[in-house]
């Protein structure tokens, strides 16, 4: 498969998703907006199920790539406190889309999609273990990252920056106090 394809057919369906919503997703949907045949597409994936594991991997790549530029050093370099302040901060300071929310739910119910998302996260602010106070601080970080990036994809409600940045503060001061011995 030419990654240029892949990649072509893998933001038309995002884009699809951000237009239209999911539900919208069909293998026609994608072709057309690809601006490919059916047949086309069909060369590269099959079926809607293999398009969606192929773009959950397509999305979570993404990012990784910004988990690893935010975080600034090679990820077996970095402490877990390091890795956790990447994924805290790029979630508050991301702009949430639609299409991300869409297969982010699309894959709770369905365990090999799931996986997808859950692998990147873990890798990166992993569940604790044990009810060590640092690694629950981490957990509370991310926890509360993502809670921020739900609310602004699901609300529509706009947080002044202030608020914004106050809260970014407040949620890094998780990540900081884990990191203290």
């Amino acid at each position: 498969m030419r990654p240029s394809s892949r990649t072509q057919i893998l933001e038309a369906a995002i884009r699809v998703t951000e237009k239209d919503g999911i539900t919208s997703l069909t293998l026609e949907s994608v072709a057309v907006e690809a601006g490919l045949t059916k047949g086309g597409l069909l060369y590269h994936f099959r079926t809607r199920e293999e398009l969606l594991l192929a773009i959950q991997r397509h999305l979570t790549e993404g990012w990784e790539k910004q988990l690893e530029a935010r975080l600034g050093k090679a990820f077996a370099e970095a402490t877990a406190a390091e890795r956790a302040i990447a994924y805290t901060l790029m979630d508050v300071d991301s702009e949430p889309r639609k299409a991300d929310l869409a297969f982010m739910v699309e894959s709770a119910s369905d365990p090999e999609l799931a996986q997808v998302w859950n692998a990147l996260v873990d890798r990166w602010v992993p569940v604790p273990s044990e009810p060590d106070p640092a690694q629950l601080e981490l957990f509370l970080a991310r926890m509360a990252a993502d809670g921020l990036w739900l609310f602004e994809a699901t609300t529509g409600t706009e947080l002044t920056p202030a608020v914004k940045d106050a809260l970014r503060q407040r949620i890094a001061a998780l990540t900081e106090s884990a990191s203290t011995p």
